[in-house]
């Protein structure tokens, strides 16, 4: 408690002091509020005009061609022309279109008046409503309007105009770069016909160098065996023949141990009567009649044997006239005949496929550098072909973009408050200014004040000089010429109120000429 009564304490001893220097606040509001106010009176009007544009970037088409042409989002297009719209190029057209370039004379002056302006012109957007107010302040009504109305046409002629530009700037573009990729896809398909044509006895015409070689030698291991299935055949339909022969003339050709063994008629009476002479030969000598007799006729069987079966193979070997044929010997040597055919173009064939293999096996070590450039020109070819293509969709996509911005705009601009000639100014903010030279005036006298007396103090109460001193304070002696000190005093009141009384009105007074509209600064000669 006793710390807040020394702060009011110490608060009001500040203030007594700074009321003793008020002669410094007399001097700093005399110097600073007349001439500030005069200034400000002097100040010329200014008129405002501003207008207000909505932008509809809704479209009919836009929903229904999504996903099928390339399109920029008309939210972002306004959205960069607004950020645009001040630019130094734009600027300077709104001052040739508004005939304010006429007043500069150099290119300094010029300069200032665009980088002005630049400053001044105020362009607002609303964000997502898509609401856009451009305002502007002159001297002059009539020239606050003409900026404001050519700032916003080029803000929507700007606009309508930029996708349109956008769209035949892409058209140009995609046009060049595809005759450019025809040109480079032409050159490409050349140097790999022309390779292909080097390098067309090596290279396949389908897979690759091994792949082909391995189907080669495949085929190979297929001929051969198609050869031996096919000699195997022939030699059983031959054997067929000649068992079929025997079979009419009384031979019969029999398999044993591998080994075909011909037999004849004789065979079996030749077989019984070794057996029977062999039973003979243990009970009798060769002297015995039945011996002698069976060993003639043993004699006989076989040579009559004998000469049947040379017969058989002069017969076998000998060409046989079709009509001692009969219908299945004539059609089993005509399957033999026919296999003989296939087997000799089978035969052709391996010949063939071994002498492919042999020419391609000779080129072995030149294949994977062959294989290895014709990759790189595929490679090429394949790339400039793909982006070929994707250039002509992307020139189809934009195409039927600009037949869809020609039968609908996508940005509609609705004025909703057109620029009109200012009825009154609408600054300088004159009461505004008064309040401020009015408080600034007054502010910094008392702070020069209270500086001085910081630095020249003067003491005001007893404890002051008891808190100096530190000597207690017993009493208090009046000053000799009291009444002419009071009196002095009034009289510096009345000089101090009467100075602040007589700006207070000066300001009370121009306040109120400010409020009815009042045109001083007209009036006083300058």
């Amino acid at each position: 408690m006793q710390d807040l009564e020394k702060t009011i304490q110490m608060a009001l001893d500040f203030i007594r002091g700074i009321w003793i220097k008020k002669r410094y606040v007399m001097i700093c509001s005399w110097l600073i509020c007349p001439i500030g106010f005069f200034y400000v009176l002097t100040l010329p009007d200014v008129y405002e005009s501003d207008a207000q544009v909505y932008v509809d970037t809704r479209s009919v088409l836009q929903p229904l061609l999504r996903g099928m042409v390339v399109g920029s989002n008309p939210d972002q297009e306004v959205q960069m022309m607004a950020r645009t719209l001040l630019s130094r190029a734009n600027i300077e057209i709104v001052a040739r279109q508004s005939d304010l370039d006429i007043t500069v004379n150099g290119n300094e002056d010029y300069n200032k008046l665009i980088t002005k302006l630049t400053e001044d012109i105020d362009l607002k957007g609303t964000g997502r409503d898509n609401i856009y107010t451009i305002s502007y302040a002159n001297e002059s009504a009539e020239i606050a309007r003409t900026v404001v109305q050519e700032t916003l046409d080029l803000f929507v002629e700007g606009s309508l105009g930029s996708s349109k530009k956008d769209t035949d700037t892409t058209t140009r573009f995609l046009n060049e770069q595809i005759a450019e990729y025809e040109n480079e896809l032409a050159e490409s398909e050349q140097r790999l016909a022309n390779f292909q044509r080097k390098y067309n006895d090596i290279l396949p015409a389908q897979g690759s160098f091994y792949s082909n070689l391995q189907s080669l030698k495949q085929q190979m291991e297929v001929t051969i065996l198609s050869i031996k299935e096919t000699q195997q055949q022939i030699n059983a339909m031959k054997g067929q023949s000649r068992q079929a022969q025997q079979a009419a003339d009384g031979f019969d050709v029999r398999s044993n141990t591998g080994e075909q063994v011909l037999t004849t008629r004789y065979d079996e009476r030749i077989l019984s009567l070794e057996g029977r002479l062999d039973e003979l030969r243990l009970r009798f000598t060769d002297k015995h009649p039945d011996v002698i007799e069976s060993n003639n006729l043993l004699d006989a069987l076989k040579e009559s044997r004998q000469k049947d079966i040379n017969a058989f193979l002069a017969q076998d070997t000998g060409s046989e006239s079709p009509s001692m044929l009969t219908e299945s010997d004539r059609e089993l040597r005509l399957e033999i005949a026919r296999l003989e055919g296939m087997l000799a173009s089978l035969k052709v064939r391996e010949k063939d496929t071994q002498e492919k293999i042999i020419a391609l096996q000779s080129t072995i070590d030149l294949v994977p550098q062959i294989e290895s450039e014709e990759t790189g020109l595929n490679r090429d070819y394949g790339i400039k072909k793909e982006k070929y293509e994707e250039l002509l969709s992307r020139r189809e996509s934009n195409n039927l973009a600009r037949s869809a911005e020609n039968q609908s705009d996508d940005l509609q601009f609705r004025i909703i408050r057109p620029p009109l000639i200012a009825d009154g100014p609408s600054g300088p903010k004159r009461i505004l200014f008064y309040t401020g030279i009015l408080f600034i005036g007054f502010g910094l006298g008392g702070g020069i004040a209270f500086l001085m007396s910081m630095l020249k103090p003067v003491l005001v109460r007893g404890q002051q000089i008891s808190d100096l001193t530190g000597y207690p304070i017993w009493g208090s002696v009046t000053h000799l010429d009291h009444v002419r000190l009071i009196k002095r005093n009034k009289m510096r009141i009345f000089i101090f109120a009467l100075s602040s009384g007589a700006i207070i009105m000066l300001y009370a007074g121009l306040v109120a000429v400010d409020i009815m509209n009042i045109d001083l600064a007209s009036k006083i000669p300058l």
